[in-house]
């Protein structure tokens, strides 16, 4: 079967969508014992250290100066034309369409939400996953325009889309609530996955190259996200300083106007820019995990903080306690006294602390990779058996 990807997240974004698209992606290349032909489809390279994080197993597709995809080995040095930004755009809306015609793409995968326009009529089977809808549930949090924007996008992806993955139930009820009924007998739930490294034993070599390299206090609180203000870093930043003055608080994502609303601190540490292989040390270094997001899809950095073995402190009010199971604790996102008390509970000594770490680490078993990649197979697999 001839799978196609949408791999532009995948070499373009550090966390998030392109986290999910390449964890994914290894994870069906090491499931695939040849029964997928899997393509990946990008208007460019985007960045090479992210697309070297992607397994041997698939065919990488980029546009050409023809406006064709023309297969590419990640080890070859090519010259591939630098369109503009607007071509890019429509070339993943329409364009991309007689390129996945020629190259037998049976099943195409929009791994952020998207679909081409004329999928349909292509004969081409579309998947998408959709990780949340947060512009149409808080709009406040975007340019109006591009609300409109992102609102089209979907209800035309769920007209060409032939099967819906969601990441989380709440994304399942907000797909149908938002938009309609009709597409429910298409939806699964298929949670995300995390990338093995959250799980491995960081040396302690490592972590004393990366306590150093950032300037890491001894003892401190992460909180890892673009730091904006649905992200709410705000709470745990005005809890810090309820609790013991040697405990900081480092905050690892990228960074927007919302910066200039937190308070100036030297127990506060904000960190952009940090590669893959530094996080894991990061996660292992921490005491605490707090994700204070006011609505989320999902919330994978909760997962890999379980992995990495830390107790996480959430917030109510989307779907968080869905990635955290029952035994992280969970606090109103408005509440700075709670948010406090909950590090307290959560910190080094504190009573049952390593039972609820050992508990969620079972919890998240369900997130496993090669689990959620064999999830994701039986959908392109039934999609054809229908077919």
């Amino acid at each position: 079967m001839v799978v196609g990807l949408d791999a532009k997240r995948i070499v373009k974004n550090g966390t998030g969508l392109g986290s999910y698209g390449r964890t994914l992606v290894n994870d069906l290349i090491r499931r695939n014992n040849g029964e997928l032909d899997l393509r990946l489809y990008a208007p460019d390279e985007g960045r090479a250290e992210l697309q070297g994080q992607v397994l041997e197993g698939a065919t990488w597709c980029y546009a050409d100066r023809r406006g064709e995809t023309s297969v590419h080995d990640p080890g070859q040095q090519k010259e591939h034309t630098r369109h503009s930004g607007l071509w890019k755009a429509w070339w993943r809306t329409r364009g991309i369409i007689k390129d996945l015609q020629r190259d037998g793409v049976q099943v195409y995968h929009g791994l952020s939400g998207e679909l081409p326009i004329g999928l349909r009529k292509a004969g081409i089977q579309g998947v998408v996953t959709i990780h949340d809808l947060i512009f149409l549930r808080h709009p406040e949090y975007y340019h109006w325009i591009d609300t409109k924007l992102y609102a089209w996008k979907f209800r035309q992806t769920l007209r060409e889309a032939d099967h819906i993955i969601a990441i989380s139930e709440r994304t399942r009820q907000d797909i149908i609530e938002l938009g309609g009924e009709e597409y429910a007998d298409r939806i699964s739930v298929i949670y995300q996955s995390f990338a093995p490294r959250f799980s491995t034993e960081v040396s302690a070599a490592k972590k004393a190259e990366v306590r150093e390299r950032y300037g890491l206090p001894m003892r401190f609180v992460l909180n890892v996200g673009t730091i904006e203000r649905r992200k709410n870093l705000l709470l745990p930043a005005e809890a810090i300083d309820l609790l013991p003055q040697d405990l900081h608080l480092v905050a690892v994502g990228r960074q927007t106007d919302y910066v200039r609303e937190l308070p100036q601190s030297e127990r506060l540490h904000l960190l952009s820019g940090v590669p893959d292989e530094d996080l894991a040390a990061i996660y292992a270094l921490a005491e605490v995990f707090v994700y204070p997001s006011r609505y989320e899809g999902f919330g994978i950095p909760i997962i890999e903080a379980i992995a990495a073995g830390l107790p996480v402190v959430a917030c109510t009010g989307s779907c968080l306690e869905e990635a955290g199971g029952p035994n992280s604790l969970y606090v109103n996102p408005d509440n700075a006294i709670d948010m406090a008390e909950a590090i307290k509970m959560s910190m080094k000594g504190a009573r049952n602390r390593e039972e609820r770490i050992l508990k969620s680490r079972d919890y998240i078993r369900r997130f496993e990779g090669k689990d959620v990649a064999g999830q994701v197979m039986e959908v392109y697999k039934e999609l054809r058996v229908k077919n």
